[in-house]
């Protein structure tokens, strides 16, 4: 029987060189395209508006990211990364290798803010939210909003701007310019207003700005939603009548202190064109943004005689109502009276 000829050991040799080679290339692929990565220290890459690849790659390091920045940065280069920088806010799902996690920055699939805003007092409030929850700081968001020629091209004054943000959840990207913000605020103020909303404020006498300025009042005045027609209601036979509004919330926001617990006769002195105990008619703009339940009351006002209300003594942020001034002064003393006995002296 022939013997079987021996595999020269050189051969061997080669073999285990080339399997050892493979094995690493491999591995270094695996490593760098396939295995996780990402950790769980963050939920959001934040990408600003010209960035580039080095900045991104330090705060991937700097922010520990992902668990090996340089697989990511291998891999960045071989899916040509370095040239596609986009802004963005990017989700971060743990254990997501660098192929996916480059494909989604290359790609700019970012994820969407779920913006929510609702009892906003001031614009420097609103532009504070909007800075915490974009990328354009608070600053830049209150010039705007100060900025009257912008506030023209929408149809309203710089007093009256903050009426166009409707209080709503929006899905809007990080990364939006300022500008192109307002812009999509603007679309949702005009789809918010349908001709049947329209046609009521027209019924009303009014436009939708001096609406939102009501409905600013009529919520300030109100702690319970099925109130709000009935108070909405008296401020318009007020208008009506051309008796001033001589609402407490408007003085308030002329003292600029809202602290105030108490309106006593100095607050009621100050000179301000929000004062409505000294200037007729509505203020140049709302003293709060309006929600939409406020405007809809205000739409769909309670008709009724009423022209005074006062605070119930009890305290259960109802309001007693009055057709004339000698029982509205009852009313009046009973709220005193309450105020004193738990001593709110401001």
């Amino acid at each position: 029987m022939e013997n079987k000829k021996k595999i020269p050991t050189w051969i061997k040799l080669i073999v285990l060189l080339f399997l050892v080679i493979g094995g690493y290339f491999g591995w270094t692929a695996y490593r760098t395209f396939l295995a996780p990565n990402v950790t769980d220290i963050q939920k959001y890459l934040y990408i600003n508006t010209g960035d580039t690849y080095e900045n991104v790659l330090q705060k991937i390091k700097d922010q520990k990211i992902v668990s090996d920045p340089v697989s990511f940065d291998r891999a960045a280069q071989y899916q040509n990364y370095k040239e596609s920088v986009k802004a963005g806010r990017y989700a971060l799902t743990p254990g997501m290798n660098n192929r996916r996690f480059i494909g989604n920055l290359r790609g700019g699939y970012q994820d969407a803010v779920k913006f929510r805003f609702e009892n906003i007092r001031l614009k420097e409030n609103f532009a504070g939210k909007l800075g915490e929850n974009f990328e354009a700081d608070s600053l830049t968001f209150l010039n705007l909003l100060n900025n009257e020629s912008l506030a023209k091209s929408y149809g309203f004054t710089a007093d009256n701007f903050l009426a166009m943000f409707i209080p709503n959840t929006y899905e809007l990207y990080w990364n939006t310019e300022p500008e192109k913000l307002f812009a999509r605020f603007h679309d949702e103020w005009t789809k918010f207003w349908t001709s049947e909303r329209l046609a009521k404020a027209k019924a009303i006498n009014l436009t939708p700005q001096e609406v939102s300025s009501l409905a600013a009042i009529v919520k300030g005045e109100a702690l319970h939603k099925d109130e709000m027609p009935a108070i909405a209601g008296l401020y318009l036979n007020r208008l009506q009548k051309g008796i001033l509004l001589q609402a407490d919330p408007t003085v308030i926001f002329a003292n600029n202190d809202f602290t105030i617990r108490r309106v006593l006769n100095k607050h009621l002195r100050t000179d301000n064109p929000y004062n409505t105990y000294i200037y007729k008619g509505l203020p140049p703009g709302p003293i709060m943004m309006p929600s939409i339940a406020s405007i809809d009351a205000v739409l769909n006002y309670k008709k009724h005689d009423f022209i005074y209300m006062c605070a119930k003594e009890d305290f259960s942020g109802y309001h007693a109502f009055a057709t004339n001034i000698a029982e509205h002064l009852v009313n009046a003393r009973k709220f005193q009276k309450a105020l004193d006995d738990r001593n709110i002296k401001k």
